[in-house]
């Protein structure tokens, strides 16, 4: 019965897969996002559809340090709430977030609306649209120069907004998911006569997946990946494997195809909290030069009552859910 249905859920998730990359090929037009390791416990910070999708409301926070010992690495603080409606078609989501590297920092603010229908009776696509800001702050004075005269250096600091509209699809049942995002439709550069471009904005979009395999009716398997596209770079493609042991103990590892190896571990220490850890080493020739990357998640899922997790496929008398998704997302 369990191989029956993987198979089947392997079929829809490849064609589905497929009509998504086309649709990415076809439209590129946004803000590059902050890497994460952990992004399948991430999905709502860049993919708005998610944020209606989950059972119950949910607040998410991360701290990354990257490429420790590196003078001016970044480093990244997000936070972010998913709050699904009663009505079991739109929600709502929050996210802000605070990335440093070297002498520039970026605080962006945005909320989320998404809007889903039912395509079976256990699966859902889902529509989402995202606006806000972002503030971009560059202050040489906190770096070290050869040539500490230059003017473009002295009492130089520069401040700019840049307002955001995304916009994503989320397709999922309860083994699977697919996503496809634009974290923001409109790009733009900050120049200055004396030092060119400071910050220039371009294409992000991201493709998300995972497919949960149960093994047994205390082990579950998810292979997962993310790709992200920026205009004229390389693609970024990370793929990962995670366990999840008796509905508590998560153990997984990742790879950042030519940047990275990661170990992660997660532990369900209630049913209304959850906490992730990961470390990246890296594999190009940057590994000489720094000691790794940690990242912590904390999530908390609001509404949830001790004797019961609706992502465990246990339904809320108070709240019925037409699809009750697994843990992993």
């Amino acid at each position: 019965m369990i191989e029956q249905k993987n198979k089947k859920s392997i079929k829809v998730f490849r064609y589905l897969s497929v009509a998504m990359l086309f649709f990415a090929a076809t439209s590129m037009y946004a803000q590059k996002e902050p890497q994460y390791t952990q992004y399948m416990y991430n999905i709502g910070s860049f993919n708005p559809a998610y944020v209606g999708s989950v059972e119950d409301p949910e607040i998410m926070s991360l701290y990354r340090a990257q490429w420790i010992d590196v003078p001016g690495a970044p480093t990244t603080i997000r936070i972010g709430a998913n709050i699904p409606f009663s009505n079991e078609k739109t929600g709502l989501g929050f996210n802000a977030y605070s990335d440093k590297l070297g002498p520039m920092s970026q605080t962006l603010v945005n909320i989320s609306y998404s809007y889903q229908v039912k395509l079976s009776d256990n699966a859902k696509w889902s529509f989402g649209i995202n606006a806000g800001g972002s503030f971009l702050d560059v202050d040489f004075a906190k770096g070290d120069f050869e040539f500490e005269n230059e003017p473009a250096i002295i009492d130089n600091q520069y401040n700019e907004f840049y307002p955001i509209i995304g916009a994503g699809t989320f397709v999922y049942a309860e083994d699977w998911y697919l996503g496809l995002s634009v974290p923001n439709l409109l790009t733009s550069t900050l120049y200055n006569d004396e030092v060119a471009v400071i910050e220039e904005d371009k294409t992000q979009v991201n493709f998300i997946g995972g497919l949960v395999f149960d093994l047994s009716d205390e082990l579950k398997f998810k292979p997962a990946f993310l790709v992200n596209y920026i205009t004229d770079s390389p693609v970024n493609v990370n793929l990962s494997t995670n366990f999840l042991i008796h509905d508590k103990f998560t153990l997984g590892a990742s790879y950042r195809f030519d940047n990275a190896v990661s170990g992660l571990a997660g532990f369900q220490v209630s049913n209304s909290m959850f906490i992730g850890y990961s470390y990246d080493y890296s594999t190009n020739a940057f590994k000489n030069y720094n000691d790794g990357s940690h990242e912590v998640v904390l999530k908390f899922y609001l509404g949830r009552s001790g004797g019961s997790s609706s992502r465990k496929g246990k339904k809320d008398s108070k709240k019925p859910k037409q699809i009750d998704t697994p843990r992993f997302f």
